[in-house]
């Protein structure tokens, strides 16, 4: 898998989508610029990598995003009755893999339960008790 990234820009207040944003070998990151040219992104962004993983409509997963996960299952207590969870949650890089903040169940099992509804910079209100 060729590595996918995108970036926060915060002084534009914009995202930069992962077809413009280019990484150096030595680290440093570029974009495309819609003025024309290799601009330098400088200190001032949060770049985030995809996961590699799409949530249930196709829509690729990056590290920021915000998804809603919906799921019931019979409560595994009793064997009866149903257990629903619907929460939105935000997707980060934690102990070297790619996992929603809040859950502790791996993202590859559960993506299928999942859909894109933002990300933190343009939608942090989705998240309860969220802060940039």
């Amino acid at each position: 898998m060729i590595p996918k990234f995108r970036a926060w820009d915060k002084e534009e207040n914009r995202m930069i989508d992962d077809y413009e944003v280019l990484i150096s070998s030595d680290g440093c990151a570029y974009y495309n610029h819609y003025e024309g040219g290799l601009r330098d992104l400088g200190f001032d962004v949060e770049i985030m990598q995809s996961t590699g993983l799409k949530d249930k409509n196709g829509v690729e997963i990056f590290e920021g995003d915000i998804v809603n996960y919906v799921k019931s299952f019979t409560n595994p207590m009793t064997g009866s009755g149903s257990l629903s969870i619907n929460k939105n949650l935000r997707i980060i890089f934690k102990d070297a893999e790619f996992t929603a903040d809040g859950i502790d169940i791996r993202l590859k099992k559960i993506v299928s339960h999942m859909e894109v509804i933002g990300n933190i910079w343009e939608d942090g209100e989705l998240l309860e008790g969220h802060e940039k």
